[in-house]
């Protein structure tokens, strides 16, 4: 509320408008930054309005609770741009569909990798065939049967180069024909993925692919049921103008954009009878103060990522109702290696050794993150069960001292001086703990350079285009594993691939990378990772930060929700004692 000297007059009405619309409507809190154009009128209608839409709200979830409706409310952090299995590329999307779809294999609550809609696979001896069998009781959403024919159609239309999917190289990488199909040099019909019948599914590689089994529980090689896609363009869209057909454990009721998403029991899924909730109700709320707010008055059940300092509080008092997640994840500041000064290695890397990870640890995030000494963080295993990280140690070098005269080295190669620095914009998405780690790096490069960067936010799906367009200098981001191996952390930099929005690219780089993805040889394969990566942090096209773990909160009555370092945490098997709610 802004300092202003009000007439007796003028505070009267105020206190009758706020009178009516107490207990109006709080989601709608914004970052600060944010403009606000509205007329006082405008303000009352608004609220009135929502205090409307929150009554109608609570009276709904009042007769749920009393006809014992088992509903966990929570919250996704972001509005997805779309929640097509062949589409999406965040976790404020992939979050949804690891409940709403299903894949041929999954992770169970120990991390491992068990079967899901392939009740049972075979192998050939040369690793080059795998033969799926799906399971007999596997369904759509809509009863259909889920079928093989449905997982050939899905991953193909990955593939399909009018669709263009981020993620197409998890397919043309593997499989044969995939990549020429891709590129428009061959035909659907010759790649290695059919259908031999309505229960057999038969893949053929290109080379053996020791962790090919869990790319089929990552989130592009879902099914989709051919007949719904085919016949509404939009069908991933608007759940509430055409049916939301899916395999999993929960069908998607409602997508109310920028506000809801709503879940409810898939009584077709195979393990049905396992699934003690009813449905899931997601708000999208980007601030996480206003998301702990609503915990914390028990509108919500279940959140992730509180905010940092409230994470901190509750490990001093060791509260129970807060969970430090594992996570095979990365979080970085990325270049635009295409934009000058970004595109030399001397600015890069002047630029990361000014930053003191170890602050930004123990001062904000405050989670358990440990400072990134690499791009491939700990957790995946090497053949003998020992870290991968273990191989390299410590690639990332800090020495404020050092960093202005390499900087200044760089920018002279690029006719540029530090100056010429000033006004860069550090680019994030709304976030509190983002903004935080932003004006410290922000600080920090000001203490080293004397330069003046500047910050802006915006939300995660419009961070993700531009860093995708290459509209940005440097961004904000980060990586979390698809699949037990560092292949998926360290194949996001090759040249070609899909995901590289930082449009960097090495030979040496690309090759290392290329004899591991050709190797069966797990001992060999790391070895070849373990140089592809020194090679990539002597270049630093990204700046790694620090290895994540996922902070999340449940209250006591919630049981049976549980986290895998590759996934966000699983809600399917999660139950609600409503006598404690």
């Amino acid at each position: 509320m802004k300092n202003r000297k009000l007439s007796l007059s003028i505070l009267l009405l105020f206190m009758l408008v706020a009178f009516t619309a107490c207990g109006g409507n709080n989601d709608q809190a914004k970052e600060k930054n944010e403009e606000v154009a509205s007329t006082q009128n405008q303000d009352s209608e608004d609220k009135n309005q929502a205090e409307s839409k929150e009554k109608e709200e609570s009276k709904e979830n009042s007769d749920k609770e009393a006809q014992g409706e088992k509903i966990l409310r929570t919250n996704n952090s972001s509005e997805p741009a779309s929640l097509d299995p062949a589409l999406a590329k965040g976790t404020h999307e992939s979050w949804i569909l690891q409940h709403a779809f299903t894949g041929l294999m999954s992770y169970d609550e120990n991390g491992d990798l068990a079967p899901a809609m392939a009740e049972s696979y075979d192998e050939s001896d040369d690793g080059l065939t795998y033969t799926f069998h799906i399971r007999e009781d596997a369904k759509w959403s809509n009863g259909d049967p889920v079928k093989a024919s449905d997982f050939e159609y899905a991953w193909k239309r990955v593939v399909d180069p009018k669709l263009a999917s981020d993620y197409a190289y998890q397919i043309s990488n593997y499989v044969v024909g995939a990549e020429e199909y891709l590129n428009g040099d061959g035909s659907a019909d010759d790649i290695g993925i059919k259908s031999i019948d309505d229960k057999t599914l038969e893949v053929k590689l290109k080379k053996p692919s020791p962790y090919f089994l869990g790319l089929t529980a990552f989130y592009t090689l879902y099914p989709v049921n051919q007949n719904v896609v085919e016949a509404n363009a939009d069908w991933a869209k608007d759940p509430t103008n055409t049916e939301f057909v899916s395999n999993g454990p929960f069908k998607i009721t409602g997508w109310d954009h920028n506000q809801k998403i709503t879940l409810r029991k898939n009584p077709d899924w195979y393990r049905a009878d396992e699934v003690k909730l009813d449905g899931i109700d997601l708000d999208i709320i980007e601030e996480q103060n206003t998301q702990y707010t609503k915990y914390e008055g028990g509108e919500y059940d279940f959140i992730i990522n509180p905010p940092t300092a409230v994470v901190d509080k509750l490990i001093k008092e060791d509260n129970p109702e807060l969970i430090i997640g594992g996570d095979v994840a990365t979080y970085y500041y990325q270049f635009n290696n295409k934009e000058k000064p970004f595109n030399n290695a001397k600015v890069r890397n002047a630029l990361s050794m000014a930053i003191d990870r170890k602050a930004i640890v123990e001062n904000i995030t405050k989670g358990g993150q440990i400072p990134a000494e690499g791009l491939v963080p700990f957790g995946f295993l090497d053949p003998d069960g020992k870290e991968f990280r273990d191989r390299n140690g410590n690639l990332i070098k800090e020495d404020k001292e050092k960093a202005k005269d390499l900087l200044e080295e760089g920018l002279a190669e690029e006719g540029m001086k530090l100056e010429d620095l000033n006004g860069t914009v550090i680019l994030f998405n709304t976030n509190e703990a983002h903004r935080n780690i932003a004006q410290a790096v922000q600080q920090m490069w000001k203490q080293a350079f004397g330069v003046d960067f500047q910050l802006e936010n915006a939300e995660f799906k419009v961070v993700i285009d531009r860093r995708k367009n290459g509209d940005y200098k440097i961004a904000r981001a980060g990586w979390v594993g698809d699949y037990l191996d560092p292949n998926t952390m360290l194949d996001i930099m090759m040249t070609d691939n899909g995901n590289n929005d930082v449009f960097y690219s090495n030979k040496d780089f690309d090759k290392l990378m290329a004899e591991a993805g050709d190797s069966s040889d797990n001992e060999f394969r790391f070895e070849k990772m373990a140089e592809a990566e020194k090679i990539l942090i002597d270049d630093m096209p990204i700046i790694p930060i620090y290895f994540y773990t996922q902070p999340y909160m449940q209250k006591p009555y919630v049981s049976g929700i549980y986290k895998t370092n590759i996934n966000y945490p699983t809600l399917t098997f999660a139950d609600i004692d409503l006598s404690q709610r």
